[in-house]
């Protein structure tokens, strides 16, 4: 009875806010802001197109489905480098360390930055600068909690602190996801997940920038003018997903999954991936996510043309079910040349 009262609370959150996510529309598209919300910095789940929101495992799970953290098996530390929209100059870093508390519980904390490089300071007097630079940086912190609740049920939140900023302007807010999933078959094959992510109050940029010294002709006073920036939305979305387990040999396993994400500030997207894994130790990805006008260039809203690819190489550490590995993604991109993630995590 406690277990189905605590699922009850925690699917009544997720639906409450959907019920306000779904409220959105196609013409609200570009009208949100954290933008960076909605990328995935970590280089396995983004190689089947972020379709494993049902099957991602572990610390990487705080992006797709929290709940997944809560298959952490004890300690779990993750980094993953990004040359996002290669040719830009944006650099994405990402880490995550997990761990397992008691029986059914697990504990994690991500960071996530993201980086544009030097840009050169213009002026009005100044239009061609040459007075020096500034580097705009955005990133997040993501506290998360997720548990077990029986043998097919699993939930979890994660709180999120983020930030935007540049040298004399910055905006600074809070968010929260929630996610649950649940497991059954045989052998757990077939899984199912729900998720709320980027829930929170608006943000507003605030700083030095947003200010004007002017001088009174009259009287030669100076006067200083405060402007106030509009308060901008964060992007809510809600996650439905479906993975279901291929066992095609005692060491080999084909993933397969399937997504579909309404999002309130862009169009709805559909994703399709697969995950083969071989004796644990080699794991292949593909993935395709589509969303309504991804094939006509005049139409398309979205860099990113559909194709996402990666693969995993890891090896086992000690007799107790300890690796190191390697993981590597590319996601194809229309224009510039792609993004590249690579990453490495070691699982105690």
């Amino acid at each position: 009875m406690n277990t189905m009262k605590k699922l009850s609370v925690l699917a009544c959150c997720l639906f409450l806010g959907a019920s306000v996510v779904w409220g959105g529309n196609p013409d609200r598209a570009g009208s949100a802001g954290a933008g960076h919300l909605l990328i995935n910095p970590w280089a396995r789940s983004s190689g089947f197109a972020n379709s494993g929101m049902a099957s991602v495992n572990g610390i990487e799970a705080v992006y797709l489905n929290v709940a997944g953290l809560a298959f952490l098996r004890k300690t779990e530390l993750l980094f993953t480098n990004t040359q996002y929209l290669v040719g830009s100059g944006i650099r994405m870093n990402a880490l995550g360390f997990g761990q397992r508390v008691g029986d059914n519980g697990a504990i994690g904390i991500t960071v996530s930055t993201m980086n544009f490089g030097d840009i050169p300071i213009t002026e009005v007097n100044l239009p061609e600068g040459g007075i020096g630079t500034f580097s705009p940086n955005y990133s997040n912190i993501g506290i998360s909690y997720a548990k077990g609740f029986s043998n097919s049920i699993y939930g979890g939140i994660t709180m999120r602190l983020i930030s935007e900023s540049i040298s004399n302007v910055r905006a600074q807010g809070a968010a929260f996801d929630a996610g649950i999933r649940y497991v059954t078959g045989e052998n757990d094959q077939l899984r199912f997940g729900i998720t709320l992510k980027n829930v929170g109050p608006p943000m507003r940029y605030r700083g030095d920038g947003m200010t004007i010294t002017a001088v009174i002709p009259t009287t030669g006073t100076d006067i200083t003018l405060e402007q106030r920036s509009e308060r901008f939305e964060l992007p809510s979305l809600v996650n439905v997903g479906f993975a279901y387990d291929f066992l095609l040999a005692e060491n080999m396993k084909l993933t397969a999954n399937l997504q579909y994400t309404s999002n309130s500030f862009t169009r709805d997207q559909y994703a399709l991936g697969g995950e083969f894994t071989f004796r644990d130790r080699f794991i292949l990805r593909a993935g395709y996510q589509w969303e309504d006008g991804l094939t006509n260039e005049e139409e398309r809203t979205t860099v990113f043309v559909g194709p996402h690819a990666g693969l995993t190489v890891q090896v086992p550490t000690s007799q107790n079910g300890s690796v190191i590995g390697l993981d590597y993604s590319y996601r194809v991109t229309n224009p510039f040349d792609g993004v590249h993630s690579i990453g490495a995590h070691i699982t105690l």
